[in-house]
């Protein structure tokens, strides 16, 4: 999955929780149901998490996150999607590689869990490590980024994630970096890092960007009501013709739209 194509794919956020910021509780009756639109509408990789990462969500206890994840990432693989599992901790990555998930998204880059990395290797997927830096996975610096800071500290917390990876057996091309918008980052350190993106580490990025406040502040500029879909539709048409690996979307229909006038705009077609 990872490395290939140069078409930027779309993956469509399938959260089995019931306090996610943007739709929790929303999908917790018919998961699989949304993930077929989610694939009709054109979603390359659905990505599936049972544990709230908004700001000020609480942990969940493993069991829990275990029991709404699996059973959806085996129904969702024995169907033939692509699954992704969004999730911070060893032992519900390893469970859902070996239900068929084919790519973990770990938004803590492998800090949360001492163990991930070994998993990561021993199920021999794709793997996404984001950037979050956070109190809770030992860095005092917390929420300390600045504009003027947050390319390098971004780049260099990358760095630090995939040298881990490495040592631990991940292949290099298995590996897909997330500069982590809205995790500990302000409005202006997300756009500073969208427009500094060549200079993060040489890898296949995903960018989620969906819903972020930061885009739903876009309206705000004019005194009208938010509508943070379509600036996310706007900015993964960018994306997609800046080439870009991924992009992590809850409105999977208007990003496809996007990408593929993108694409005919560069004389091509999306595929």
């Amino acid at each position: 999955m990872a490395g290939g194509t140069t078409r930027t794919r779309v993956m469509g956020i399938l959260n089995v929780t019931e306090d996610s910021f943007s739709d929790g509780g929303v999908h917790l009756a018919d998961p699989v149901a949304h993930a077929e639109r989610m694939r009709a509408e054109g979603a390359d990789i659905i990505d599936v998490g049972g544990e709230s990462t908004r700001p000020g969500a609480r942990r969940v206890d493993p069991a829990l996150e275990a029991a709404r994840v699996l059973p959806v990432v085996e129904e969702l693989s024995g169907r033939g999607m692509q699954v992704s599992v969004d999730t911070m901790r060893a032992e519900v990555a390893a469970a859902a590689a070996a239900r068929g998930a084919r790519l973990i998204n770990d938004v803590s880059g492998g800090r949360a869990d001492p163990e991930m990395f070994a998993v990561m290797a021993d199920a021999g997927v794709d793997v996404c490590l984001m950037h979050w830096a956070a109190e809770q996975f030992g860095d005092a610096a917390g929420s300390a980024h600045t504009p003027v800071t947050v390319v390098d500290d971004v780049r260099r917390g990358l760095e630090s994630s995939v040298e881990a990876a490495l040592a631990a057996g991940v292949a290099e091309e298995r590996i897909i970096l997330d500069p982590g918008l809205g995790f500990a980052k302000s409005a202006e350190c997300n756009w500073e890092l969208l427009r500094n993106l060549d200079r993060l580490p040489d890898f296949p990025l995903l960018i989620g960007a969906s819903r972020k406040r930061f885009l739903a502040a876009v309206r705000a500029e004019r005194d009208l009501e938010p509508q943070p879909d379509i600036a996310t539709a706007a900015l993964s048409a960018l994306l997609g013709a800046a080439g870009v690996w991924g992009v992590r979307v809850h409105d999977v229909a208007a990003t496809v739209d996007a990408l593929t006038v993108a694409a005919h705009l560069q004389g091509g077609q999306r595929g």
